[in-house]
């Protein structure tokens, strides 16, 4: 006689201790957020029913039993693993032109992170000051009692609180980007799997340090409808030129297989000062970064392999239009080997300046070390106003030495660019405000959270006059809204460096030639 398999009915002691019962599914890597309604774990217990609709789901994890004065912190959510805008981001603000430069109007944003390892078991007030030195503690003070300062979405009522792993940190400021060149961004060509602009000099190509909306992402996204874009290579930010992104991950995958296997080409022009060689010129000198967050490289045996082919196209008696070929992806790596050359882009604001001694690095001969190297950089543009042209401001020649994290002003870091920095207090990459230390603020004030719709009022240009800018919002804890600085000119805005073709296996796309490469051009 056969006899059906009958499923074993485990007694309760048994399935309490876990014998003989299918364990729970792992939560997902990055994620260990409690599972919500039809999320994380949950969701996977309610996809796998037991066939007989007997097996009891294993039961939620319960939390960790705290000590007496313990400090519950809760598990890291699950960060988003793509960068993608939407409506609500481009919605912060609004643009203005003013002198030919783009401004954007200032806006309350939140910088997020959690918290790091090294500041685990310090108080929140110790890591404001010794990491964050951009605002004096006055300022972090006041921010607290102003509510903008939140320890995981909870308000902030005392900076001596003590930093535990998971962490979760959000700081509400009032921010300030710096202007870029007014020149729209040129749409080159765009099919349903790639857009290929000409972008403009002093945009980055993505959101990084103080900018944001004034990046390439976002005014293709406001201005052009161009949204969820995959950025298939980056341009300094002071380059201009062909830049190519995808519409979709799977374009995406398949042109990053091409430059994996080496099979694109980019070719790049330049003016250089004094007449380059008629012959080509092969240069592999090693590159190695001296600063990420003044964004400086210099030639050293220590540095990373680099080869860059050029060949003179022209020469008008001072300066020289030379076509580049570089055959590695080095930072700054087309402007340094010119500068070793002895022929630096013109109109280079760092490697054709006096601060590299009487040969201007020519063959590597500086004569300094990499501090003084720096310093005096900071130094020259600081007596001609110009730190902004760097892409850095004197707050962030105060915060703590170089950040592993962010790169030069060229470049993202490597936060979440979506919701905000990797710093709770500002971003450590690319700052722009000035004389803040000199600003302390009254810790006597008593300060309100923001609130959009009571501080909106007038604000005036420089003169004191009321401008194009219209409303904007003033507010009582930020610097930047009181100090007055000036505008780089459209001109200090354009390098002349272009990205003039981009091509891979089955595809070439091509910018004209811009003006100050012209063989008969004259300063």
């Amino acid at each position: 006689m056969r006899h059906g398999v009958r499923r074993a009915v485990w007694p309760a002691w048994v399935r309490a201790a876990g014998i003989g019962v299918r364990p729970p599914p792992p939560p997902p890597r990055g994620d260990m957020a409690e599972p919500g309604p039809g999320t994380g774990s949950g969701r996977a217990r309610e996809e796998e029913p037991d066939p007989a609709g007997k097996e009891e789901a294993a039961p939620a994890p319960k939390k960790r039993r705290l000590a007496g004065g313990e400090r519950y912190v809760p598990p890291p959510r699950k960060l988003n693993p793509g960068v993608s805008f939407g409506a609500e981001h481009f919605a912060e603000t609004s643009y203005y032109f003013e002198g030919g430069l783009r401004k954007v109007r200032p806006y309350y944003f939140d910088f997020r992170t959690y918290c790091k390892g090294r500041w685990v078991g310090r108080s929140l007030l110790h890591v404001f000051g010794t990491e964050f030195r951009a605002q004096p503690l006055s300022y972090y003070r006041a921010a607290a009692r102003a509510g903008r300062l939140r320890l995981n979405e909870e308000p902030v009522s005392d900076l001596d609180i003590v930093l535990k792993n998971n962490d979760f940190l959000r700081n509400t400021v009032h921010r300030h980007e710096p202007p870029v060149t007014a020149q729209p961004i040129r749409i080159l060509a765009e099919d349903e799997e790639v857009v290929v602009v000409d972008k403009p000099s002093s945009l980055p190509v993505h959101p990084c340090g103080r900018f944001r909306h004034n990046t390439v992402i976002f005014i293709l996204g406001k201005e052009h409808g161009l949204r969820e874009l995959h950025t298939l290579h980056r341009l300094d930010r002071m380059t201009s030129g062909v830049l190519m992104f995808a519409k979709t991950a799977a374009v995406s995958k398949r042109i990053d297989e091409q430059v994996r296997q080496r099979q694109l080409e980019k070719e790049y022009v330049c003016r250089v000062v004094g007449e380059f060689p008629e012959h080509e010129v092969v240069c592999e000198e090693p590159i190695l970064v001296v600063s990420y967050k003044v964004g400086v490289c210099r030639v050293d045996a220590k540095g990373k392999p680099c080869q860059t082919l050029f060949q003179r196209l022209s020469y008008n008696g001072s300066s020289s239009v030379v076509r580049c070929l570089p055959r590695t992806g080095r930072t700054h790596q087309i402007r340094v080997h010119l500068q070793f050359l002895g022929h630096p882009i013109l109109n280079d604001p760092i490697y054709n300046m006096e601060a590299w001694g009487p040969d201007r690095g020519k063959g590597g001969r500086i004569g300094k070390t990499d501090e003084e190297l720096l310093k005096a950089l900071v130094e020259e543009h600081r007596s001609k106003q110009s730190l902004e042209i760097l892409g850095i401001g004197e707050e962030d020649l105060n915060s703590a030495g170089e950040s592993k994290d962010c790169g030069n002003s060229g470049d993202c870091t490597k936060s979440d660019p979506v919701n905000g920095s990797s710093c709770p207090a500002e971003d450590e990459k690319d700052p722009e405000r000035n004389d803040v230390a000199a600003c302390p603020l009254n810790t006597d004030t008593n300060l309100e959270p923001p609130d959009k719709d009571k501080e909106l009022r007038l604000c005036g240009n420089q003169d004191g006059q009321a401008g194009e800018k219209g409303w904007e919002e003033k507010d009582p804890l930020c610097v930047e809204c009181r100090t007055s600085r000036r505008d780089p000119s459209p001109k200090e805005l354009v390098m002349f460096l272009h990205a003039l073709r981009y091509k891979g296996a089955d595809f070439e796309y091509c910018s004209s030639m811009p003006e100050w490469a012209m063989e008969d051009w004259q300063e």
